[in-house]
């Protein structure tokens, strides 16, 4: 049985004198009438719900378990282990007495003093020995696990029923007997689990007969709960049994507890899915966007190659231009894409760490490696191009040109240095926003030097000094970086602050995220990274969360903590209030036993009940492979080809 655990099978005083009770004896009237008793056809069917669990033979009735071999069965599928090898045929009375004896031993084993019980009581078909220890392990097996509040077996079960049932005012669980017998109690465990299933309040109260059947059909059509009592006997007799309520009443305790397992792992094999498709979209769109600018540069160095001058100034003065509007233009978009794709390429293998999956590697001739290779090339004939340029044009004053250019290198190798320090950033997530945060306060003197910068500029101008040999960038080129710089310092901290976020508000996803961070980016106008209340209110509607006047006036004092203004974490935090769960690679690997039933492959059938989103399902159709064994995925191997070791 799932969740078995050996330690809980202790013996009790209970249970010790069920059995001693068992053991007095009986003559041959009272085993007739027991035989034809209602107590004696529950505890059949409760053998048969068992060992139809693996497809074994049912008996029909307990006299059956004589030679052994039904008891072993049975004894396997509770107790979630094998008793090794037995007689399965077994028509020799010493046979019989064998296999009893493995059933005994490996009862006593679990702790179990069945006292006044041996082989030959169980082999003589000595009924109510049988009974009792059938009680036993009913008692052991279905109802002593279960704990409410360090209390065990019948009372832990009483608990728990009169906590889930304490909303309904018409149900008064007291007992395992009266309690009962007009159906609500059923119907109350039901409505508390699966509203869908059944109306509560629509209920006749005073129909216990109707009451009781329609809880017994939707158990066992909806919840897989054999129906192991009869209405009569909950409804038409004085004082219902005992027992017979509290094994029936302990399946929907397994069976809901099992409901929310599943949910649960439901829950988190979408949200995998959802992390694993997002991975992979950034990957392609990552290769995709490097081969369209790879492919962009060499477009370009070949029509460089291919011009030609007539040897006048105005055309000279042409090419300048066309060159110019290549830097202010096109080169600018490969400027902002490369940094993006670096960005990218740091947010993948972040994202990737966040949740313990493997790194990604770019494919031969698109890593970032083989960019800078490209960038590096197209430097060379860019600079050669505009080398080329310049020697048409001589009219230049040289103090001014050397001034400059003495400046704007030292600006863009900050600008290449602080853009290289924040690509490489790796490691702890708070780490790397401290680390971020202390870029942003160099951004103060050089925003003075980039100032000085234009300066010189503006003297350029007026001197007519259209080129410089000794340094390729402009002004407008160096405020354009410097702008970049700062956008992608801003974008980082706000990833790593997603990441983070995501890391500790752990039932938020990826898309979810992605949405808030845009929102919040949208409304924030002037670009502070905050929003004031008339903002705040906006983005809150745009995600479709309005309050009246008085209410939302609150919200914003609590969301701010008093400020005038709500920053982009605490807007974040507001919005990831409502969900919590993370996604262990452990987690994950359970979530998948559990869809799958504890089998070593997962069916079509297994995913579609465990409620997943179609499209979640086709993907993991699509990803995992075919297990060999079975019509079902190999999701072990799937698992282990995605997280780390």
């Amino acid at each position: 049985m799932s969740g078995y655990n050996p330690n809980a099978f202790a013996p009790s005083s209970a249970a010790n004198q069920v059995v001693e009770d068992t053991a007095k004896v009986m003559d041959k009237t009272w085993e007739t009438v027991q035989q034809k008793s209602k107590i004696t056809a529950l505890r059949v069917l409760w053998v048969n719900t068992k060992l139809c669990a693996r497809r074994h033979a049912e008996i029909s009735n307990l006299l059956q378990l004589s030679d052994g071999v039904p008891l072993i069965q049975l004894l396997e599928i509770i107790g979630d282990t094998s008793l090794g090898r037995y007689n399965k045929v077994s028509r020799m009375r010493i046979q019989k007495v064998e296999n009893v004896n493995k059933c005994l031993e490996f009862i006593r084993l679990r702790g179990v003093n069945l006292t006044n019980i041996g082989a030959e009581d169980i082999v003589d078909e000595n009924l109510k020995l049988i009974l009792g220890m059938i009680w036993t392990l009913i008692l052991r097996f279905t109802i002593a696990d279960i704990n409410e509040e360090g209390l065990s077996a019948k009372e832990g079960l009483l608990l728990w029923c009169q906590r889930k049932t304490a909303p309904y005012h018409e149900v008064n669980v007291r007992d395992f007997t009266y309690s009962w017998a007009d159906g609500l109690a059923f119907c109350a465990l039901i409505h508390r689990h699966r509203p869908d299933l059944l109306d509560f309040d629509s209920l006749d109260k005073s129909d216990r007969h109707t009451n009781t059947q329609l809880a017994f059909d939707i158990a066992s059509d909806h919840l897989n709960i054999p129906k192991l009592l009869d209405v009569e006997d909950v409804c038409d007799i004085t004082k219902p049994d005992e027992r017979s309520i509290m094994t029936y009443v302990a399946q929907y305790f397994h069976a809901f507890s099992e409901l929310g397992k599943v949910d649960a792992a439901g829950r988190r094999v979408a949200k995998f899915a959802e992390v694993m498709e997002s991975v992979w979209s950034m990957q392609n769109d990552y290769e995709r966007r490097v081969k369209q600018l790879m492919q962009a540069i060499d477009n370009k160095k070949s029509d460089w190659e291919n011009s030609k001058f007539r040897g006048d100034y105005a055309d000279a003065k042409r090419q300048s231009g066309e060159f110019v509007n290549y830097k202010t233009s096109l080169k600018r978009t490969w400027v902002a894409e490369k940094r993006d794709l670096d960005t990218l390429l740091g947010n993948i293998q972040t994202k990737l760490k966040t949740y313990d999956l493997k790194p990604y590697h770019p494919p031969h001739g698109l890593t970032l490696k083989d960019l800078d290779h490209f960038w590096k090339e197209l430097m060379v004939a860019e600079e050669k191009r505009y080398r080329l340029i310049n020697a048409k044009i001589r009219d230049i004053k040289e103090k001014l040109r050397q001034d400059f250019a003495k400046q704007a290198n030292e600006f863009q190798a900050k600008v290449n240095s602080l853009s290289n320090e924040l690509v490489l950033l790796d490691g702890n997530l708070d780490i790397q926003l401290a680390h971020v945060r202390q870029l942003t306060t160099r951004f103060g003197p050089m925003a003075e030097a980039l100032e000085h910068i234009q300066r010189l500029d503006d003297q350029c101008v007026e001197a007519n000094v259209e080129e410089n040999d000794y340094t390729i960038y402009s002004a407008d080129d160096l405020s354009f970086d410097f702008g970049l710089l700062e956008q992608a310092t801003q974008k980082k901290s706000a990833f790593i602050s997603n990441q983070i976020v995501s890391r500790n508000m752990t039932n938020l996803t990826p898309a979810q995220l992605e949405e808030f961070e845009s929102t919040f980016r949208h409304f924030d106008t002037n670009q502070t990274n905050s929003l004031n209340s008339a903002e705040f209110n906006a983005a809150l509607a745009s995600l479709g969360i309005m309050y009246e006047d008085d209410v939302f006036a609150g919200v914003f004092a609590q969301c701010s903590q008093g400020g005038a203004e709500v920053t982009f974490e605490q807007f974040i935090t507001f919005m990831v209030g409502v969900t919590e769960d993370r996604t262990s690679s452990d987690q994950v690997r359970q979530s998948f036993r559990i869809v799958a039933g504890d089998k070593p492959f997962v069916t079509e059938l297994d995913l579609k009940q465990s409620m997943l989103p179609v499209a979640v399902v086709s993907y993991l159709k699509n990803s995992m492979p075919h297990d060999d064994s079975a019509h079902g995925y190999n999701y072990e191997a799937f698992l282990d080809s995605v997280f780390t070791k």
